[in-house]
C-alpha cells in the first residue's frame, strides 16, 4: 500500500512537470492544416499537448473585415450592457459592411448567450491593408438622461468589447520594467476628473478611436497569394470636443491637443424659472427634463500594422498579463497541495494498516460476529497460547471466569471487542429520508462527470478562449448527457434501500438539483431583467433550457434508471442488520454535525484556496484578464479530490469508532464541507478585494457565489459518500472473513 502511494504521488509530481513545461497545458506551438478537415487546426507541443482550435482565417488585400459590437462589462458591477443599448452611441445604421448589413444580431451558442453576449454587425469599414486617417461615424444627439447614464457608467469603470476575426479590442499595456506587452481586453468608454474652479467630478466619453490591427503573411498557399492573417487588435481611445472640426466632421487635428468631449449640459435658467414661476424651488440639474440634447460626434482612425513577431498560433498570449510570476504561485498551490495530502495519506494507510490489515489477520474463515463477539475455533499449537488467547484469557480472567487453564482446546475463546466492530448490526442500516439522498448521489455522479469532463477538454487546450462560450455551451452538453449515470446510480442505491418505486425515484433525480437550480436563476433573472441588462436570459433562452431539460435529460434520467431497475443488483453488504437499533453513547464535541463538517472541510479548502483566489480575480476582479491554467486547475484539482476522499475516511472511521452508525448523510456533509469555507472565503474576497456597488450586483454577487458552492458541494458531497460507502463495506468485508 506504501508502495502505491509512492506510484501516486511520482505520478502527480510528474503531472506537475509536464504543466509547467507546457504552460498550463494551453500555450501551442506549431500550426499544421489538416485536409481531410479544413474547419480546424491541430497544433502540437514538443511534449505532444494537443489544443484544437478554429481554422486560420486569410485576407486578401483590399479585403473588407467585420467589425462586431458586442457588450459593455464592469468590474465594479455585475450587470452587462448590449453596446446598441446605450443611448449615446452611434445606432446601426442598417448599410452593409463586409457583407453584412450594421445592427444585425450574430447566432450565439448557448454559452455566449448565458454569458451576456449580445454581438452585432457594425457600420466600421475596415479594409486589409488600408489606413484610414480619420472617418466620421455619426453624431449622437443626448438627453440629460442619457448623459447621467454615461457619466454613471464611466464613473463604474465599463469598457466595451469589440470582436475582429474572433479577437476582442484590446488595451495595450507595458509591464514597468518594459520587458514586454500585454493585453486587457476592451476599452475604456471615458474617464472621469475633477474641476480646477470648482472641484466637482467631470466625465468625458472616448469619442474617436484608433483601431490598430496587427497582421502578418499567411501560412500555406494562401501566403503564397498575398493573403494575410490578423494577429492583434488594439484599440486606443481619445476624446476630442465637438469644436474645431473639418467639413466632414473629423477633428482638425487628430494627433494633437484637443479639449475633451465632456458630458454636460448647462442650466436652461430661462425655462426654469417660466416653468415654476410662483416656487422658489428649481430642481437639480440631473432631474431637469428641459428636452436639451448634448451632440457627441464619434469618428474613428484605422491602421495596419505588419508584426512578425507573434504567430497566428500565440496571438492569444498577450492576453494572459502576469504570466511569469501567477506560475510561481501555481506551482506554490500545487506543493501546498501535495504536502497536505501526503500527510492524509499517511493517516488513511495507518487506519487502513490497522482495520482492513491488522484487525482481521490471524482470523479464521468460520470466525463470525455475533453480538459484539468474536468466536475463534483455531486451537494452540504445543500446549502454548497465541497473543490473542493471552490476551482474550486476561479479560475473561478479570470477568470472573476462571483459570485460563481450565479451557479445553475443544472450546471456543472469546474476545470482546469495541468501537467500530460493535456496529455490524447497525452500520448498514437505512439513513433517514432514502427517497432525497439517491436523487442527490444521482445528480451529484452527474456533476462529477461535467467537471472531470470540462477539465480535461480545458487542460488539452481544446476550450479556450478563442471558443468563445464554449466552457459553458459543452458544461451543458455534458451535464445533460451525463443523466444517464445520474439516472444509473440513483436507481441502483434506491434499490439497495429496497425502494420499490423506481419511476418516482427517476422523476424526483431528473427534477429535484435541476429544478431548485432552474428556479434560483429564474428568480435571479428577474432582478436582472429589471435592470435592462444583457445578462438577464431571454425568454427564448430560458425555453430552450425547459426543452433540454424535460425533453433530452429527462429520458437519459429515465434510461439510466431503467438499466440499473432490471440489469443491476443492489450494492451487497456483508453484514446484516438487526431489529432493534443500537443505542448511540454520548458523542465527543468534535465528532457532532456541525464540527465535524467544518473540521473536514478545512483540509479541503487548505489543499485549493491558493489556486481559488486566481480563479476569483478572473471571474470577479478583473473581467478583462482570461483564466487560462487549466493543467494548475486540473493538479489541484484532482488532489483536492484526493483530500476529500481521505478526510472522508478518517471522519468515517472516527465517528465508526464512536460508535455512531449514522454515517450515511455525514459522509455527504463532510464532503461538502469546504463549499462553506469557500463561501466564507467569498465574503472575504467581497470586502477586501471588491468594489461592487449597487444592491443588485451585491445580491447577483453573493447569489451565485451560494449556487456555485452548493453545486461544488454536492458534488464533493457525492465524492464523500462513494468514499465512506466503499470504506465500510471493505472494513466490514474484512472482519467477516479473512
Amino acid at each position: 500500500m506504501l508502495a502505491d502511494s509512492r506510484r501516486l504521488a511520482l505520478g502527480i509530481l510528474a503531472t506537475c512537470m509536464a504543466t509547467g513545461f507546457a504552460r498550463a497545458f494551453y500555450v501551442p506551438g506549431k500550426v499544421f492544416l489538416v485536409e481531410s478537415c479544413p474547419q480546424y487546426v491541430i497544433i502540437v507541443r514538443p511534449i505532444l499537448t494537443i489544443y484544437l482550435g478554429w481554422s486560420i482565417r486569410s485576407y486578401a488585400v483590399n479585403e473588407a473585415i467585420p467589425l462586431y459590437v458586442n457588450k459593455i462589462y464592469s468590474d465594479n458591477t455585475q450587470l452587462q450592457y448590449a453596446y446598441y443599448d446605450l443611448p449615446f452611441v452611434c445606432p446601426p445604421s442598417g448599410e452593409k459592411h463586409a457583407g453584412f448589413s450594421s445592427g444585425k444580431r450574430v447566432s450565439l451558442n448557448l454559452g455566449e448567450v448565458l454569458r451576456g453576449d449580445r454581438i452585432m454587425t457594425s457600420d466600421y469599414d475596415l479594409v486589409m491593408g488600408q489606413d484610414n486617417k480619420c472617418r466620421y461615424l455619426c453624431s449622437r444627439n443626448t438627453d440629460r438622461r442619457g448623459i447621467k447614464w454615461a457619466s454613471e457608467l464611466i464613473d463604474d469603470g465599463y469598457v466595451a468589447e469589440w470582436i475582429v476575426d474572433n479577437l476582442p479590442g484590446a488595451t495595450s499595456f507595458v509591464t514597468p520594467d518594459k520587458s514586454h506587452k500585454y493585453y486587457a481586453a476592451g476599452f475604456k468608454m471615458g474617464y472621469k476628473d475633477f474641476s480646477p474652479v470648482t472641484g466637482k467630478p467631470r466625465y468625458f466619453i472616448n469619442n474617436h478611436l484608433i483601431l490598430v490591427l496587427r497582421w502578418r503573411k499567411a501560412p500555406g498557399k494562401a501566403g503564397d497569394r498575398g493573403a494575410k492573417v490578423i494577429v492583434g487588435f488594439e484599440v486606443f481611445t481619445k476624446s476630442i470636443e465637438a469644436g474645431h472640426r473639418d467639413r466632414d466632421g473629423c477633428p482638425q487635428d487628430i494627433h494633437g491637443e484637443n479639449e475633451g468631449m465632456e458630458l454636460y449640459l448647462p442650466h436652461n435658467t430661462t425655462d426654469l424659472e417660466t416653468k415654476y414661476l410662483h416656487s422658489s424651488y428649481l430642481p437639480p440639474e440631473e432631474e431637469m427634463d428641459d428636452g436639451a440634447t448634448l451632440p457627441i460626434p464619434y469618428t474613428y482612425s484605422v491602421y495596419f500594422k505588419e508584426d512578425n513577431r507573434v504567430e497566428w498560433s500565440r496571438r492569444w498570449d498577450l492576453y494572459f498579463n502576469n504570466q511569469d510570476e501567477g506560475n510561481s504561485i501555481h506551482w506554490l498551490a500545487i506543493i501546498n497541495s501535495l504536502v497536505i495530502s501526503s500527510l492524509l495519506t499517511a493517516v488513511v494507510v495507518m487506519i487502513l494498516a490497522k482495520t482492513v490489515g491488522g484487525d482481521s489477520r490471524g482470523r479464521p474463515k468460520d470466525g463470525n460476529l455475533e453480538e459484539g463477539k468474536i468466536k475463534l475455533r483455531s486451537k494452540p499449537k504445543n500446549g502454548t497460547k497465541s497473543s490473542r488467547e493471552k490476551g482474550s484469557a486476561g479479560l475473561l480472567e478479570q470477568e470472573g471466569e476462571g483459570d485460563q487453564d481450565d479451557l479445553s482446546s475443544d472450546e471456543e475463546s472469546v474476545e470482546d471487542i469495541t468501537g467500530w466492530k460493535l456496529l455490524h448490526g447497525d452500520v448498514f442500516r437505512a439513513p433517514r429520508f432514502t427517497s432525497s439522498l439517491a436523487p442527490l448521489i444521482g445528480s451529484g455522479t452527474q456533476l462529477v462527470f461535467m467537471a472531470g469532463g470540462l477539465l480535461t477538454l480545458s487542460t488539452f487546450g481544446i476550450l479556450n478562449p478563442s471558443f468563445r462560450g464554449g466552457f459553458v455551451s459543452v458544461g451543458v452538453g455534458l451535464f445533460i448527457f451525463a443523466g444517464l449515470i445520474s439516472g444509473y446510480f440513483s436507481a441502483r442505491i434506491y434499490k439497495t434501500f429496497n425502494g420499490a418505486d423506481w419511476r418516482r425515484n427517476t422523476l424526483v433525480t431528473a427534477l429535484l438539483f435541476p429544478g431548485l437550480l432552474f428556479c434560483s436563476l429564474f428568480i435571479l433573472n428577474l432582478f436582472v431583467w429589471a435592470q435592462a441588462s444583457s445578462t438577464a436570459l431571454p425568454f427564448g433562452t430560458l425555453v430552450g433550457l425547459i426543452a433540454l431539460w424535460l425533453l433530452v435529460q429527462l429520458p437519459l434520467v429515465y434510461a439510466g434508471s431503467w438499466y440499473a431497475e432490471h440489469y443491476s443488483v443492489p450494492y451487497e453488504h456483508p453484514t446484516k442488520t438487526t431489529t432493534v437499533p443500537r443505542q448511540i453513547p454520548d458523542q465527543h464535541w468534535y465528532t457532532k454535525s456541525i464540527y465535524s463538517v467544518l473540521l473536514a472541510g478545512l483540509v479541503p479548502f487548505a489543499v485549493i484556496f491558493i489556486e481559488l483566489l486566481f480563479v476569483f480575480r478572473s471571474i470577479w476582479q478583473n473581467k478583462s484578464g482570461y483564466y487560462y491554467v487549466f493543467g494548475f486547475l486540473s493538479v489541484v484539482s484532482f488532489v483536492n479530490i484526493v483530500a476529500v476522499i481521505e478526510v472522508t475516511i478518517v471522519a468515517t472511521y472516527i465517528q465508526l469508532c464512536a460508535e455512531n452508525y449514522h454515517w450515511w448523510w455525514q459522509s455527504i456533509f463532510r464532503g461538502a464541507g469546504s463549499a462553506l469555507w469557500i463561501f466564507m472565503y467569498c465574503v472575504w474576497f467581497y470586502w477586501t478585494k471588491l468594489h461592487i456597488s449597487g444592491f443588485i450586483s451585491g445580491l447577483l454577487f453573493f447569489c451565485y457565489c451560494g449556487i456555485a458552492c452548493a453545486v461544488y458541494g454536492l458534488l464533493m458531497g457525492t465524492v464523500g459518500f462513494m468514499t465512506a460507502y466503499t470504506f465500510v463495506r471493505r472494513i466490514y468485508g474484512a472482519i467477516k472473513a479473512d
